[in-house]
C-alpha cells in the first residue's frame, strides 16, 4: 500500500508540473512587428496587443485573432462589365489596402478580403456602365480615382484604408478587337500617306527653290561674264586703237591688214558676197607691181583715160597680167614695191582730195561711190610694160577713212 501511494503522489506532482508549465507558456506572449493580437477575456474583447512581450492570464485570456498591419495586394479575377454602348468587356483589377484598426477589421466585418472584392466589382460596374468603350479604354486614371474614393469611404468603418486601385487589363470582345485593329491600321496608313505627301511636297519645293537659285546664279554669272568680256574687248579695242595712232599706221599697213582679212571673210559659211573698196584696188595693184617688177591691177571694168585715149579693155580671164618675171634680189624688189606703193597712195590721196568723194568701204569692186560730178582725173603715170605687154593704169585710190 505504501508503494502505491508514493507512486500516485509522484504522478499527481508530475501532472501539476505539466499544468504549471503549460499555463506559463500560454501566459507569455511575444508579438512580432507589424502584427496586432486581439485578446478576449472570458469571451469578451479585452485589448489589442502591440509588438513586444506580454503576459496573459492563463485559462482566462485568449487570443482571438492576429491581424497583419502591412499593406496588402489583392488581385481579383477578371469581371465582365457592360459599357454604355452595350459591349461586354473583361476588367481585371488590383487593390492595395492596409488595416489601420485591428479591432474593427475583426469585429466589424467577417471577411474583409471578400467584402473588398465584391465592393470593387459593383463599383466598377457602376462606373463603367456610364462610359462607352472609347472612354473606358482612355480613362483609366478617372476610373481608378472613382474606385478608390468609393472603396475608401466604404472600408473606413472596417478599419481598412484603400491606398490604390489599378485596372490591370481591359479586354474588349474579339470582334471589337479586330475592328479596332483595322481602324488603327487605316489611321496609321492615312498618317503615313499624309507624311509621304508632305515629304514629296517639301522635296518638290526645295528642288524648285534650288533650281530657281541655280538659274538666278547662272544668269548672274553669265551677265557678269558678258560684262567682263565686253569690258575686255573694249579695253583691247582701245589699246589697239591707241597703238595704231601711236604707231602712225600708213595706208599701206591698213591695206595689208585688210588683204589678210579677205580670205577669212570669203571662207565664211554664210558669206555669199564680200565687198572691196574701189579705191583700194589701186594700192593692191601697186603692191603687186612692186613685188612683180611690173605694173598691173586687179581686173575690173574699163574706165576712160584722162588724156582722151580710148578706154583700156579689161584683162582676159585666163591670162596673166604680170607675165613671166624673175626677181634676182627679193630685198631690192620689196624696196621697189614699197616706193611704188607710196607713190600710188600719194596719187590716190591727192586725187581724192581734189574730187572731194569720201572713202566708202561698202562700195563693190569696180564701182565708185555716189557723189557730185567731178572733173576728169589727171593722168596717172603708167608703169613700164614688161616684154611689150600693155597694162591698164591703176585707178587712183582714195585715202581710207578710219
Amino acid at each position: 500500500m505504501g508503494d502505491f501511494g508514493s507512486v500516485l503522489l509522484y504522478l499527481i506532482l508530475a501532472l501539476l508540473v505539466i499544468v504549471v508549465v503549460t499555463a506559463l507558456l500560454r501566459a507569455v506572449r511575444i508579438v512580432p512587428q507589424a502584427v496586432a493580437l486581439i485578446i478576449e477575456r472570458l469571451g469578451r474583447y479585452s485589448r489589442t496587443l502591440d509588438p513586444g512581450l506580454h503576459i496573459l492570464v492563463p485559462f482566462i485570456d485568449r487570443v482571438r485573432a492576429g491581424v497583419d498591419l502591412r499593406e496588402q495586394v489583392v488581385s481579383f479575377p477578371p469581371q465582365p462589365v457592360i459599357t454604355s454602348d452595350n459591349l461586354v468587356v473583361e476588367i481585371d483589377t488590383v487593390i492595395y489596402f492596409q488595416v489601420t484598426d485591428a479591432k474593427s477589421a475583426v469585429y466589424e466585418i467577417a471577411n474583409y478580403i471578400t467584402a473588398i472584392e465584391q465592393l470593387t466589382v459593383t463599383t466598377i460596374r457602376n462606373v463603367i456602365g456610364a462610359m462607352d468603350l472609347e472612354q473606358t479604354l482612355t480613362s483609366r486614371d478617372q476610373i481608378n480615382g472613382q474606385l478608390r474614393g468609393v472603396l475608401d469611404e466604404a472600408t473606413g468603418r472596417w478599419g481598412i484604408r484603400v491606398n490604390r486601385v489599378e485596372l490591370k487589363s481591359i479586354e474588349p470582345p474579339p470582334s471589337v478587337q479586330g475592328a479596332m485593329e483595322q481602324q488603327m491600321r487605316a489611321e496609321r496608313d492615312r498618317r503615313a500617306a499624309i507624311l509621304q505627301a508632305e515629304g514629296i511636297k517639301q522635296s518638290a519645293i526645295l528642288t524648285a527653290e534650288g533650281e530657281k537659285q541655280s538659274a538666278i546664279l547662272k544668269a548672274e554669272g553669265d551677265a557678269q561674264a558678258q560684262i567682263l568680256r565686253a569690258e575686255g574687248e573694249s579695253r583691247a579695242i582701245v589699246q589697239v586703237f591707241d597703238a595704231i595712232h601711236r604707231g602712225d599706221a600708213d595706208p599701206k599697213l591698213l591695206a595689208y591688214q585688210y588683204l589678210q582679212m579677205l580670205p577669212q571673210i570669203a571662207n565664211g559659211k554664210s558669206s555669199t558676197m564680200w565687198v572691196v573698196p574701189t579705191e583700194f584696188t589701186a594700192a593692191l595693184g601697186s603692191i603687186a607691181q612692186g613685188f612683180g617688177g611690173g605694173g598691173g591691177g586687179l581686173p575690173g571694168p574699163a574706165r576712160p583715160a584722162p588724156d582722151g585715149d580710148r578706154p583700156t579693155p579689161p584683162a582676159p580671164a585666163g591670162g596673166s597680167l604680170l607675165g613671166e618675171t624673175s626677181l634676182p634680189d627679193p630685198a631690192e624688189a620689196l624696196r621697189e614695191a614699197q616706193r611704188q606703193a607710196e607713190a600710188a597712195v600719194a596719187d590716190a590721196t591727192s586725187a581724192g582730195t581734189r574730187s572731194g568723194a569720201p572713202f566708202d568701204p561698202s562700195t563693190e569692186v569696180g564701182q565708185r561711190p555716189p557723189g557730185p560730178a567731178t572733173a576728169p582725173l589727171p593722168p596717172t603715170p603708167r608703169p613700164r610694160p614688161v616684154d611689150g605687154d600693155e597694162f591698164p593704169p591703176p585707178p587712183p585710190p582714195a585715202p581710207p577713212a578710219y
